[in-house]
Parts: C-alpha cells; structure tokens; sequence
C-alpha cells in the first residue's frame, strides 16, 4: 500500500468517528504546481487525540512524538499525522514557544498559523476539497510569496530565509508587504543549523539560488548571517572580462550557472558552496594598477574568508576543506587551458584539486558567468582530455617507500623528501623504471650533502 492509499484510509477511519483529515502544507501546495510530492503531512480534526491514537493502532505500529505537540506517524509510510495545535511565544529564540493541541481549533485558525498563503491549503482526504482562506491558490497562478499573518509571521525569524528560499525554488517573487515584514524581524538569534538547512534548500534545489541572496539583499537580511556575500556589491571589475558588473552581480550569475551543473558534480552541494565562495576574497584584493583594475592572488585571499563563512555556519570538515580547495585552484584550469599549458602543469592542478571534476565545472560556470555570450565547447574539451591524461598517468605503476627499501635505502630524514621527488617524476609522466634510478641518484646526492654538513 502506497502513503498516499495509506493516507485515504486514515481519513476514511477518521471520518467514520466524526472527524476530518486534510493533506496539508507543502504536499496540497506541489500537487497544484505539479511537482513530485516527497513528505505526506495530514492533519486531524474534530476528534481527540486519543481517537487518533485508536484508528492508526488499528492500521499499523504507531509512533508518537511528543505527547504535547500531538504528532503521529505509521512505520512504514512517510505520513506525518498531526493534532491542530496553537503555538503561544515566550521568547526570541526559535525554541521559545509553548504548544499545546486544540482539537476544537477549527480549519481556519489552524491554517492561519502557517507561513504563507501558499503552504497554508487544506485538502480534504477523503472528498479532496481544497480550503483556501488567505489566497494561496491564486499566489500561486501568479507566483507570489505572501505571509498570511501580520500578528504569528514574525514569531519565528526563520520565515525571512524560508520566503527567500522559497521564492528561489519556485522562482517567485515576495510580495512587497512580506518585504516590508521581513525587514524588521530580528534574525540574529536564529541556531545556525536552521539558517544552514534554509541555504541548502536554495542552493540543493533552486534553478536559480541568486533569488535567495538577491531577495535577502532587498530585506536588508544579508549583513547578519552572509556578510561576506554583501561585500561582493560595489566592487569593480575590468569590463573587457567582466562586462556584467560587479563580483555580486558575476557571484550572483555564477551560482545560477552551478545550478544548471550541479547534476553533473561528485558533490552537488559542496560544488554549489564553492561557487558561492569563490571570488569572496576579492574585496580585499581587488586595486587599480596602472589605469587597469586587478585582483590578485583573490583566489588564496579568499581561502580564510570562506573559511570564517563556512564555521558560522557550523558546516562539517569535509565541506570547509573542499571549498577552500575549490576557491584556491578555481583559476587555473580556464588559465592553464588559455596559456596552452604542457600537460605536466596540468598533472600538478589535477593533483592538489580534491575533486578535479567538480573544478573543471566551477571553472565552467566561472567562465559563463559573466555578460559574455560565449561558445566552452573548446575550452571544455581541452580540459576533459587533459583531465583524462592525468587520470591514465596516476594510474601506471610508480615509486613507493617499499621500492625504495627493495633498493636497500633505510627510512630516514631524508625519505620524505625521496618521495616527494618521486611524485613529482610521476606528474611528470616518467615511467617507473626511469623514475627510481632518478630517485636513487637524487638520494645519493642528499647522503653526500649530509656528509658534508
């Protein structure tokens, strides 16, 4: 049985003692809009918890989270089964709400405490009658993202990023009296691990993530939780290479340009961060020289701002130390592929990159960001066949530690420096036979070194 044959049956059950079960939130919202319905949320009225209780016994093992908030699911089915519930607020922070069920709440007051006209639909279970108090079906034809309530909206300041995320998504566009809300909500005290699940949404989802930072922008949101993204606005870049504008406006392109790749990417996330990232130190680096603007070394100026980005927002090891890889090497392919390279030079890219297929894309998408109408089939080309050299040279036989000690050499001081030598002949596309006779000599050379010392 599917969730959705699952959920008719509850609502039938539930029907037959008195009450009403209507799908709500999202899932009424992405059927309207003919997107896949992934989470199934219902919620319960004119019945007791306790009634509740008794028809999902009697369909399946029930868990039950929270005897207070009044939440059910079936093992098995992803259905969330709700209580109608009122949320009183007792503080700023995101946790200070007391919660308690109302099944007497009645559909409107229950819909009234969501978000935006656009999530707060009910649709009967069983009848499939949709509610639709505040609005939602017509912002949705029209592509809006409006709050339903001035008095509930600002009790939880998650909702300024959750508009912008949504309007990212669904690429709608934020009603000016929502704006106008959002710009004196407090979002400071936000954990960071909300504000980081709100940015994945935009960048894991969106066609185009600049939505989130360019209706945060007009919020005047951006300073607390993405300062470094706000100073990207003002600053210059030379036309001839950058005839879009500023590095806001060529961040801005550039992330929306990742999203059109992110399929392709080892890590579609970490990949759409690194765009994001990767001209951050360019505020900083960014001077006239000579009639010409420049910004030098950005790309290793912006590895410590990234990083100060990233732990903010509490993301993992793994992630920091992908994006300051990405931000540091993010140049050089479109360079190396435009200076036509020797292959070694490109061996020794591919090398340091973590994930050298996921550089080729930002390299990609920090070309075609920009306000030039440009073909990168060739550049492409050049560098997937330089990517596939490199691929087949790492994968011949090479110099290790233990042939170094089959070659009678003892690990010492100086075996590091050994087989760093014998990386390098190795990026170098020397055969391994070659390479341990240059290894050999090299140590020869160091043993009389050290004599000498």
């Amino acid at each position: 049985m599917t969730s959705i044959e699952m959920s008719r049956k509850i609502g039938e059950k539930i029907a037959e003692k008195g009450g009403k079960c209507y799908y709500v939130g999202g899932c009424v919202r992405d059927e309207i809009l003919g997107r896949p319905i992934k989470d199934i949320d219902i919620e319960v009225h004119g019945v007791s918890p306790e009634v509740v209780r008794e028809v999902l016994g009697q369909l399946g093992e029930v868990n039950e989270f929270g005897v207070s908030f009044g939440i059910f699911n079936l093992r098995g089915y992803d259905i969330d089964i709700a209580m109608p519930r009122k949320e009183i607020c007792t503080g700023r922070g995101h946790r200070d709400f007391d919660v308690y069920i109302d099944e007497a709440l009645g559909e409107k007051k229950a819909a009234m405490r969501r978000d935006f006209t656009v999530n707060a639909l009910m649709k009967n279970v069983v009848t499939g009658e949709i509610l639709d108090f505040f609005g939602g079906i017509e912002d949705i034809k029209r592509g809006v993202i409006r709050h339903v309530s001035d008095e509930s909206f600002g009790e939880d300041p998650l909702r300024v990023l959750r508009a912008c995320q949504f309007a990212a998504r669904f690429e709608f566009k934020i009603h000016e009296d929502t704006l106008e809300l959002c710009r004196g909500i407090d979002i400071s005290t936000l954990a960071a691990e909300r504000v980081y699940g709100e940015l994945l949404k935009a960048l894991g989802s969106a066609k185009k993530p600049s939505i989130f930072f360019e209706e945060l922008r007009k919020m005047d949101q951006l300073s607390v939780w993405f300062p470094e993204v706000e100073r990207l606005a003002g600053v210059p870049q030379p036309p001839k290479h950058h005839p879009e504008g500023d590095v806001w406006t060529h961040t801005m392109m550039v992330v929306d340009k990742a999203a059109e790749l992110r399929h392709l990417a080892e890590k579609p996330l970490m990949f759409m961060f690194a765009s994001l990232c990767h001209d951050f130190g360019k505020p900083d680096t960014t001077a006239e020289i000579n009639g010409a603007l420049h910004a030098f070394d950005h790309e290793n100026a912006g590895k410590p701002i990234a990083l100060r980005f990233l732990e903010r927002l509490y993301c993992s090891n793994e992630l920091i130390k992908y994006v300051k890889n990405m931000v540091q090497l993010h140049m050089r392919p479109n360079m190396l592929a435009s200076q036509q390279a020797k292959q070694k030079s490109f061996n020794k890219m591919f090398d340091l990159s973590i994930c050298p297929e996921d550089l080729l894309l930002l390299a990609q998408a920090d070309h075609l960001g920009r306000g030039v109408c440009d073909d990168y089939t060739e550049i492409r080309c050049i560098l997937q066949r330089k990517l596939d050299v490199f691929k087949k040279t790492m994968e011949k036989p090479y110099v290790m530690g233990r042939d170094l000690i089959d070659a009678g050499l003892v690990p010492d001081r100086n075996f590091s420096l050994l087989l760093e030598r014998a990386h390098k002949l190795r990026l170098s596309g020397i055969e391994k036979e070659v390479a341990l006779k240059e290894v050999l000599k090299y140590s020869r050379e160091l043993d009389v070194s050290s004599k000498k010392e």
